[in-house]
């Protein structure tokens, strides 16, 4: 069906007025509102007003302008239906052939009077009769319909209006989202009845988790890349993990990750020296990985990172001397990471569904010492990085820090004493006269009695196994100082 008639009202006059000039020289009639309707009109385009069409002034300060039967009913007929045209016909109404709407900017400016009424309800009439409608809500659309136009005799084909009323459906649902994201952060219920969850495509990724994998990335990530290879689907989760790492060290920190754990972590006066130790925890583990630092790289630190094959190096900024060394290698990707928001909620998806928890929040202010020693000023700064460590690796976990610094790490594991075993298998000496963080309860004795063969001096750990007695008596005789933090921090 010919489009001989359009109503544009749009809140993001981005390309409108060349759009309807281009629809105008087609013998397109226009029917606008408001602000659109004036700058068209500015602009040289014939306009005729929708108070014009719906014998109604605008009200209650542009609060009613399109809600009217002779507007949605000129949308919603059927064109196949010869009662509704008759109908049409007998009110005076000519059909609407096109919508071209975009609604007030509530994500940017929350507001009761930025929640769109009207241009929701023009767009879904749209939508709905999309056979005969072409809606269009989407700026970046205007000159692909403009093409279609010329070349279809001013006709779109139905693949198109289906291709652009799912995107209009999209829009709305999204829109009506965030105003309702809106007022449950206002209403403070920590799990509504209801949750919507609304992402924008940020980008395609190179595949997925694997190379027979598609993926995309949607939402507002707070890096941007620099230099390098396309990112993945993996590097995007490891790029992640390091940057939540970083946020509980406010010295110069690195962290090393690979398959979204940490292999090194360490803290120092310089980020050089940071990244040299946390390096030093595992030398084999960060061939591939992505490093982590929450200070400017600078030509130092840049010269030693690129001594061994890394993914990514993520970082707030990058000296010009820094990225001078680092871009030699074409394929490294470099990330600046920008101040993100604190998301409410963690979320990871399930057979029908989706898991849903707060994002976890706790202080180690009331440690309970519960062995006959206790732990010196020293060690005692140890265990708290150490649990700051542990609860970002996979469980079953076991931390050993010396000072700021990580010396041996083992994880993922089914049972907790395994790892022991392969950190101690892995560290060896290292481990001697370092502290010890789990990242659960100890339910046998057995991983205190592998540390203390490595020379651990003090744990730190939740505490509330049946057999923490037990434990406790196996610290006492190897003289090890143990606390309990009384908060578990499994990461699945």
């Amino acid at each position: 069906m010919k489009i001989k008639k359009a109503l544009i009202s749009v809140s993001d006059k981005t390309g409108v007025t060349n759009f309807a000039k281009k629809l105008q020289k087609m013998g397109v009639e226009i029917i606008s509102t408001g602000g659109t309707a004036k700058i068209l009109r500015e602009n040289g385009v014939n306009v005729i007003d929708v108070s014009k069409v719906t014998g109604f002034p605008e009200m209650l300060n542009g609060r009613v302008k399109t809600l009217h039967p002779n507007i949605e009913g000129a949308i919603l007929a059927n064109r196949n239906k010869k009662r509704h045209m008759d109908e049409l016909k007998k009110r005076f109404i000519k059909p609407i052939d096109m919508v071209v709407v975009n609604l007030y900017p509530f994500e940017s400016v929350p507001s009761l009077e930025n929640i769109d009424i009207g241009g929701v309800t023009l767009i879904r009439a749209g939508a709905k009769n999309y056979m005969d409608v072409g809606v269009i809500v989407n700026p970046k659309r205007y000159d692909e319909i403009i093409k279609e136009l010329k070349e279809n005799n001013c006709k779109l084909n139905e693949k198109t209006k289906e291709r652009l009323a799912s995107e209009a459906f999209a829009y709305t649902a999204r829109y009506d989202s965030i105003i309702s994201n809106y007022f449950q952060r206002k209403t403070k219920d920590d799990f509504p009845e209801t949750i919507n969850l609304t992402y924008k495509k940020y980008m395609d990724l190179r595949y997925g988790e694997n190379p027979h994998q598609k993926g995309a990335l949607y939402g507002e990530p707070n890096i941007k890349q620099l230099h390098g290879k396309e990112l993945s689907y993996n590097n995007i989760l490891d790029v992640d993990t390091a940057i939540n790492i970083l946020k509980d060290f406010e010295k110069p920190t690195a962290v090393i990750v690979k398959h979204t754990n940490p292999s090194g972590i360490a803290s120092a006066e310089s980020l050089l020296k940071a990244y040299r130790l946390a390096y030093q925890t595992d030398t084999i583990s960060p061939f591939g990985g992505i490093v982590g630092l929450n200070r400017t790289v600078d030509e130092k630190t840049a010269d030693e990172l690129s001594k061994i094959f890394l993914e990514c190096i993520v970082a707030p900024k990058f000296s010009k001397k820094a990225l001078t060394v680092l871009t030699k290698k074409k394929n490294l990707r470099l990330i600046r990471v920008k101040a993100g928001r604190k998301e409410k909620w963690n979320i990871r998806s399930v057979t029908n569904g989706v898991l849903v928890q707060n994002t976890p929040d706790f202080n180690l202010r009331n440690l309970k010492v519960v062995t006959k020693r206790k732990p010196t000023k020293n060690e005692l700064k140890s265990m708290i990085y150490a649990f700051k460590v542990v609860k970002h690796c996979k469980s079953n976990a076991l931390v050993f820090v010396k000072n700021e610094r990580t010396v041996g790490i083992g994880l993922g594991q089914t049972s907790r004493v395994d790892c022991a075993w392969i950190a101690g298998k892995k560290s060896g000496e290292k481990l001697n006269g370092s502290v010890m963080a789990s990242d659960a309860f100890f339910p046998f004795r057995d991983s205190v009695d592998v540390a203390a063969k490595y020379g651990v001096k003090a744990v730190i750990q939740p505490g509330g196994s049946i057999k923490d007695k037990e434990v406790i008596d196996a610290c006492n005789e190897y003289n090890i100082a143990m606390v309990f933090t009384g908060v578990r921090v499994f990461r699945h």
